[in-house]
C-alpha cells in the first residue's frame, strides 16, 4: 500500500507512466529526478504521511523502497 502511494506521488510529480517505477528503481538515476524534486518529494511525503525525515535520512535515500521503507518506519 506504501508502494503505491509514493508510486503514484512520483507518476504525478515525474510525469513519469506508474509501470516504469519499480521498488528497485533509483529516483535520480532511473527515474530522472534531480535533488529538487528529490526535497519537494519528502516535503509531500511528510505531509501526507504525517512524518519528519531527518537530513540524516535523506542523503540516505535512493531508490523508491528507501522511501518506502522510511515511511513504514515512522
Amino acid at each position: 500500500m506504501t508502494f503505491e502511494k509514493v508510486r503514484d506521488m512520483l507518476v504525478e510529480k515525474l510525469g513519469l507512466s506508474a509501470d516504469s517505477i519499480k521498488p528497485e528503481s533509483e529516483i535520480i538515476k532511473d527515474l530522472g529526478a534531480d535533488s529538487l524534486d528529490l526535497v519537494e518529494m519528502l516535503l509531500s511525503l511528510e505531509e501526507t504521511f504525517n512524518i519528519e525525515v531527518s537530513d540524516e535520512e535523506t542523503e540516505s535515500i535512493v531508490t523508491v523502497q528507501d522511501i518506502v521503507n522510511l515511511i513504514d518506519k515512522n
